[in-house]
């Protein structure tokens, strides 16, 4: 376990899954605390090399068919790298930088996975680094997984957004333009193309994530206190309906990341 600390700001970091289990600002929770033996019901998961669901937790790529751990709804969900032990190579007061090495018989390559969380003064960055060391090109998609606590107070979600349709929260492709309201539940995909989603709690900004690299969003409020807002590189199902699906080359390197303003 690491932790992380700016001035008035803590983190604690988990090896296992480069998993953020809490952010504290000031004493209070900026994300409800986590375990990371249930990384996905709290705290802040890493997903990696797709996140959240792939349909039927099959997919064919370059003619080869490649099979997932499939959920009991029958499909795939949240990558491959929740319970892989992460080493740490790099760190301060600040900040750390965790890596892994992802070999799966239900994926192509073998990737270099590198992950970086800092943290200053209402501020969050969290950066993944990802290298492809085998011989085939891949499919990929990454995606974080914050749990932003809001409590019982009143919230609601501002940005400029196109809601994936879906069937059985299962993208289909298409998408239309959505508006936000006062809280609401979710378990969505949205495409945001400038990359800014605001929460507002109780009449004021908690927390605002940017992201020049992750320009879909998945919005999920299962967990009572919490709203979790997700960006990811692509949708959910990427594998399948292509929405922001990135194809990594032997060798080559993809950088993603996002802020979070929570000061």
């Amino acid at each position: 376990m690491i932790r992380l600390q700016s001035g008035g700001d803590e983190a604690v970091i988990h090896e296992k899954g480069a998993y953020l289990a809490a952010l504290r600002h000031r004493g209070r929770a900026v994300i409800t605390e986590g375990d990371p033996s249930t990384p996905t019901k709290a705290g802040m998961a890493f997903l990696a090399p797709f996140a959240n669901r792939v349909k039927g937790a099959t997919y064919v790529f370059d003619g080869i068919i490649y099979s997932l751990p499939r959920n009991s709804e029958g499909n795939a969900i949240h990558g491959l790298l929740l319970d892989r032990e992460f080493k740490v190579i790099s760190s301060s007061a600040d900040s750390v930088t965790l890596e892994t090495v992802l070999s799966h018989p239900g994926y192509p390559s073998q990737l270099n996975v590198q992950v970086t969380y800092s943290i200053s003064e209402g501020l969050l960055t969290a950066e993944a680094v990802i290298r492809n060391l085998g011989p085939r090109r891949a499919p990929l998609v990454v995606g974080w997984h914050p749990y932003f606590a809001v409590g019982s107070l009143p919230w609601r979600v501002e940005a400029e957004a196109f809601r994936c349709e879906a069937v059985d929260k299962i993208p289909t492709g298409k998408l239309y333009y959505y508006e936000f309201g006062d809280d609401g539940e979710y378990d969505d995909c949205f495409l945001v193309p400038s990359g800014l989603v605001k929460l507002i709690v109780d009449g004021r900004e908690a927390v605002r994530v940017v992201s020049d690299s992750m320009k879909y969003f998945q919005i999920y409020t299962g967990i009572k206190g919490s709203v979790a807002i997700e960006p990811m590189s692509g949708a959910p199902d990427a594998y399948h309906n292509r929405m922001g699906l990135t194809i990594i080359e032997p060798s080559q390197s993809v950088r993603v990341g996002f802020k979070a303003y929570y000061g």
